[in-house]
């Protein structure tokens, strides 16, 4: 599985990126353009420690769901089409495209620049990861997100 911390593919999910334009159209779901990119915003801010997501309930079915789900956030298997979110990273109000754009640029650097850390903060649904899971994780939703848009 290709991880965001290896540099070819940190390059290449640049270099993705900068293909984008803000009339660059979905091939499913929801979102416009500026829209997903504020979406993969927010799960990277939560991978940074920036941004707080409330963890889920105490509840056992709940916690045994999770953990049977969890090799599909890292694992080599692309995520279906139009897969659900948790409600906190539904984004339906409008962003301006080159400043999503320049955002997330940003903060995948910053990302990037944490793959010596070993000590991140639980995921709020999944729990624990590991540096090397993460960038998987991180790679994996931005591909997603990009082949969404044709990318």
């Amino acid at each position: 599985m290709k991880s965001l911390f290896e540099p070819e593919t940190h390059q290449d999910i640049l270099i993705r990126i900068e293909k984008l334009n803000e009339n660059t159209q979905a091939q499913w779901g929801k979102m416009d353009v500026a829209q997903m990119l504020k979406h993969c915003q927010l799960t990277l801010e939560i991978a940074n420690g920036k941004r707080q997501m409330k963890a889920t309930g105490g509840f056992f079915l709940k916690k045994m769901v999770f953990k049977a789900f969890k090799p599909m956030m890292y694992n080599d298997k692309p995520w279906k089409h139009n897969l659900g979110t948790a409600k906190e990273l539904i984004i339906t109000d409008s962003y301006i495209f080159e400043t999503e754009k320049n955002n997330i640029v940003n903060l995948i650097n910053e990302f990037v620049g944490k793959r010596e850390i070993n000590n991140w903060p639980l995921h709020p649904l999944f729990g624990h990861f590991t540096t090397e899971q993460r960038g998987q994780m991180q790679y994996k939703h931005l591909d997603h997100h990009l082949t969404q848009f044709g990318i």
